[in-house]
This record gives structure tokens, C-alpha cells and sequence, in this order.
């Protein structure tokens, strides 16, 4: 079944894909001189999981072509079937950083395993963990808020032990979280954003997720301040599908002109089924390739 949207979330995402990767002259930019503003290019990454399927069909080749493309830094998902070391010869074979990496903590959570996590993070040489995923349970969405409120707890803790690390430890959202939970008006993304230390947890926020769970990012901005640092850049089609970036709904330029109070210094682009049927595997790095070229072409 295709998802759908309902009319609020329509109107929230807002219909950039009819202004493409044109430049808006004079948009809004900070201090109200005219002069637009632009994502910087070493700001730039990709999601490896969009590359799952062509980087198992040759991972130092598909490297080397997102090198080509422009991109000095990926977010990886898993190693493709190598160690650590392994795969930091392969990043460095194509002169590219993994300066992010999703990463669940384990659950229940257990120091000593997440601890070789962070030891993995070294030899690879990230800058953030990031967990990927929560909110969904073997009934479904989750809607109770203790296991909201337990699971926060484990963040802080994996936060502790990466920030002694030297790492910055991130939560990435999908739309679950953004249910009430027990009947309440709080929201899992409440209790987790609340009862989590920001010092200890940062916010990668799924820009297209944010929008599939109605809420406007704009509005996650405000409320979380200097707490945002990493966005994936992932676009939204009308049937609430997958877009490769700039072809769809999400005005990722109202957004990006938040970049300073959000506290963004990473935009990642994502397309969640960009190598699977009916799409081919080389179909993600089309996806990779429009990606790249509509943040360096975006003026905001």
C-alpha cells in the first residue's frame, strides 16, 4: 500500500518541488542584506543506506563514484560485511570521511558492548554516533511513555560513554515517535527530547519523517535550539513516497535558513528505497548524484 497524507501534513511540507534548485533572489537571508545563502560543500554527506544494494555489489567502486560526485564525507550504516579497519581503507582508498555512523545502543543496554562500538567509531574515525531507530514494537507504534522514559535513560547513558570518547551521540527520528503517548498530549519525541541531557544527546532529524509525523522541522528548531545538528535530507513525494531531494514537496530552504539556530553543521541525503525494486541498485547513485548537486545549487 502507498502511504498517504493527510491535508495538515500536505500543507506543512509546502510545494518546492515546483521551484526545483532555482535560486529565490533575495531570500531571506539572516540580517536582511538580500544576499543568499548556501549549504557549504564540506557540510555535505550522504547516507550509505540509501547505497545498501550497489555498495554490496562493489563497495571501493561505489566509493570512489560518490568521491567523483563531490562528496568528501558519508554517514555510514554498518560496515558492508567488513571490520572497522576494513572499511576505513576503503573510505580512505576514496578519499572520504565517515564522520557519522548509525548505531544502536543495545537493548537492553550493556556497557561493555556499546563501549566496542565506540572503539569501531574510533578506527573508522567518526565524529557522531547516531541510534537510528525507535518507536516500533512487535504490536506496533509504541504508546506507552515508560518506555520512553526508560529508553531516554539508555541514551544518556550511551551519551556519556561517547562524549567521553570524544564523540557526539545523536537520536535519529522516524514518525512513530511523534504519536501521543498514553492518551496524553505528549508525544514519544517529547519525552525523549525532555528527559534526555542535550550535552549528552544531539538530534538528527529525518526531515522527511519530521513532516510523515506532522510535524513542521521549522517548529522542531525553535523548540530545540542549538540542538540540531545533523539533518537527513530526504524528499517527499504527493503520495507521501520518496523523492530524490528537490523533486518534491519539502521547501528544504525555509528550513536551511535555520541552520545557525538549529545548531546544523551536517545535511545528509537520503532516499530510503533509492536501490530496491523497482529501482535498480545504480538508481542511488542517480540519487547521490541529484542530491549533491541540488544542496550545492540551493540558495536560501
Amino acid at each position: 500500500m502507498k502511504p498517504s497524507l493527510s491535508r495538515r501534513q500536505l500543507l506543512g511540507a509546502a510545494a518546492a518541488g515546483a521551484a526545483g534548485t532555482l535560486a529565490v533572489p533575495g531570500a531571506a537571508a539572516a540580517g536582511g542584506t538580500g544576499s543568499a545563502h548556501r549549504v557549504p560543500r564540506d557540510q555535505i554527506s550522504v547516507q550509505l543506506y540509501t547505497l545498501r544494494d550497489q555498495l554490496d555489489l562493489n563497495l571501493e567502486a561505489s566509493l570512489a563514484e560518490l568521491a567523483a560526485i563531490g562528496y568528501t564525507r558519508v554517514e555510514h550504516a554498518g560496515f558492508v560485511g567488513r571490520t572497522a579497519a576494513q572499511f576505513r581503507a576503503a573510505l580512505d582508498g576514496a578519499g572520504l570521511r565517515a564522520t557519522s555512523g548509525h548505531v544502536g545502543i543495545p537493548q537492553p543496554f550493556d556497557a561493555a558492548t556499546w563501549q566496542r562500538a565506540l572503539e569501531d567509531a574510533a578506527v573508522v574515525g567518526n565524529r557522531f554516533l547516531v541510534h537510528p531507530f525507535f518507536g516500533q514494537g512487535p504490536a506496533g507504534p509504541v504508546r506507552d511513555a515508560a518506555v520512553y522514559r526508560a529508553f531516554a535513560r539508555d541514551l544518556n547513558r550511551a551519551g556519556e560513554l561517547a562524549r567521553r570518547a570524544g564523540l557526539s551521540f545523536g537520536y535519529h527520528n522516524h514518525q512513530a515517535e511523534f504519536l501521543r503517548q498514553d492518551g496524553t498530549a505528549r508525544t514519544g519525541f517529547d519525552i525523549l527530547t525532555a528527559e534526555t541531557d542535550p550535552r549528552l544527546v544531539h538530534l538528527e532529524v529525518d526531515l522527511f519523517w519530521a513532516f510523515r509525523g506532522a510535524h513542521d522541522p521549522v517548529d522542531l528548531i525553535a523548540e530545540h535550539r542549538g540542538r540540531i545538528r545533523q539533518v537527513h535530507v530526504k524528499d517527499l513525494n504527493v503520495a507521501g513516497g520518496f523523492a530524490d531531494p528537490g523533486d518534491g514537496l519539502i521547501d528544504f530552504g525555509r528550513i536551511f535558513r535555520h541552520a545557525r539556530e538549529a545548531g546544523l553543521v551536517e545535511y545528509i541525503v537520503e532516499r530510503d528505497d533509492a536501490g530496491t525494486p523497482p529501482r535498480t541498485p545504480a538508481d542511488a547513485l542517480v540519487t547521490a548524484r541529484r542530491g549533491y548537486a541540488y544542496l550545492d545549487g540551493l540558495r536560501f
